[in-house]
């Protein structure tokens, strides 16, 4: 008999049991709306052009070598993304009192964070300081904690199933509540699930309580920029505990917005209240990160520092307008690029305007005002969702499906709450082969022009059918 034969089967993680169910079936019209990830109009993952453009520089980089990173992380990759979450400008950063830890994706980011507040947040043994995540939340945050050995796992009011929507007074009234010194894990944007976000005000009376209760500030950033398409936006609740003087951690993952998903590419943004005190918090994870991973790979940090602090390539990956204007130069560059791609017999161009093939004829575009612009690659994709969550909104409510789904535009970044119950998301899977989770959320990415009507007809037939 085997030592470990006792050993019980876990259950599997129910995103990617729904992705294996979805590979295996063979209906001509199955939808995937379950994974986490961007997927463009013709279902299929995305490589950011910058990002190749990127790997490209890095393998023809003869100066880059294999060898051990320091325990903490690529200096240059921490340092800017610090800076995406707090702003180039932010005092907090100017004195000195913010660090980084460069971590394997957002969870690595969050268990870091754990394991150093359990040793020594408010004293050397918090296991039973109790730990508040958002009723619904992200399945790995209860995990993460609970494995970190934190023993209160609470929830804190946050969806209001009947309005769909925030329940603010709910949210309060536990922030009010808590025991002082209690962690709060907050989505810093496009909450997972619901895709419901505090407004700027609401962000305002939540920031005031946690100040007077004494409560601490854990942010899980895994969408900025993804979301609205813009990071200034999608930041502003982390920057605005900042300036109120919260000492904070901030998770930061970099798989959507960068859509490096399989390099887990991660940031643990430490706020501290002086520089003394962050030069000991950060010795203290560094001992933390020794045992865990000991020492991060470079790959993925490399491609997000190199965009990040070369402004010709952060500005192709984002634009704080959405859009930047072409210079001549630009131009030829992508015309020779369509040339030679597409053999001469290109429709449609990146600028939305037909062209013809002729290089020359293509270059007198070069005069034309306005001058034509291109997107950032974050913009591309915060666009493409925005567009799914207006056309599945218009078609259920040209279909007159019972209810309201105002709620679909209303929310925001990859994920929407759909309100559909276990069983209307039963029939969906087993009667339409549409995959989404059994709360009822779905992956906006996973719709795409040539589903959209599926889907929504779909849905339809599940409200309509089932109770």
């Amino acid at each position: 008999m085997s030592i470990f034969s006792d050993v019980p089967q876990a259950p599997p993680v129910a995103v990617f049991k729904l992705t294996a169910d979805f590979r295996e079936d063979s209906h001509p019209q199955k939808v995937n709306l379950g994974v986490g990830a961007y997927r463009t109009d013709d279902s299929q993952p995305w490589v950011l052009p910058v990002v190749k453009k990127v790997e490209r520089l890095i393998v023809e980089d003869d100066s880059l070598n294999h060898e051990y990173l320091p325990i903490l992380g690529l200096p240059e990759f921490r340092s800017a993304s610090s800076k995406v979450a707090l702003g180039d400008d932010s005092p907090a950063i100017k004195e000195n009192r913010v660090g980084g830890v460069q971590a394997l994706g957002g969870t690595g980011a969050l268990r870091i964070g754990a394991e150093f507040l359990r040793r020594w947040y408010n004293g050397t043994n918090n296991t039973a300081t109790p730990v508040y995540v958002s009723a619904p939340t992200w399945e790995n945050h209860n995990a993460v904690f609970a494995d970190a050995g934190f023993k209160d796992i609470r929830p804190y009011h946050y969806w209001d199933a009947a309005k769909r929507g925030l329940d603010l007074a709910g949210l309060l009234d536990d922030l009010e509540k808590a025991p002082e010194h209690s962690i709060f894990v907050l989505h810093a944007c496009a909450h997972n699930p619901t895709g419901t976000d505090p407004t700027q005000e609401e962000w305002k009376k939540i920031a005031e309580i946690m100040k007077r209760r004494k409560l601490f500030v854990f942010f899980d950033s895994a969408y900025q920029g993804f979301a609205s398409g813009s990071l200034e936006k999608d930041a502003w609740a982390i920057r605005f505990f900042v300036s109120e003087g919260f000492e904070l951690f901030v998770a930061q993952s970099f798989s959507k917005n960068f859509g490096l998903y399989n390099e887990r590419v991660g940031n643990l943004t430490v706020v501290a209240q002086d520089n003394e005190n962050l030069t000991r918090i950060l010795s203290q994870m560094e001992k933390i990160v020794r045992t865990t991973w000991s020492n991060p790979p470079s790959q993925g940090a490399r491609i997000v520092s190199k965009t990040l602090n070369c402004p010709e390539l952060f500005a192709e990956w984002y634009v704080p307008n959405g859009h930047m204007p072409l210079t001549s130069a630009d131009i030829i560059a992508e015309c020779l690029t369509d040339y030679f791609h597409f053999h001469m017999n290109v429709q449609n161009s990146v600028f939305g305007e037909k062209y013809c093939s002729c290089c020359r004829i293509y270059l007198s575009f070069i005069s034309l005002s306005p001058p034509l612009c291109r997107k950032g690659n974050v913009k591309t994709m915060a666009d493409r969702v925005l567009l799914m969550r207006d056309q599945l909104k218009s078609k259920l409510q040209a279909l007159g499906t019972p209810g309201t789904w105002d709620h679909i535009t209303q929310q925001i970044g990859m994920f929407s709450f759909t309100g559909l119950n276990p069983k209307q998301v039963e029939y969906m899977i087993k009667e339409k082969h549409v995959y989404l989770m059994a709360s009822g959320r779905i992956n906006m990415c996973g719709l795409t022009t040539k589903n959209i009507d599926y889907v929504a007809q779909s849905i339809h037939e599940a409200v309509t059918k089932v109770q």
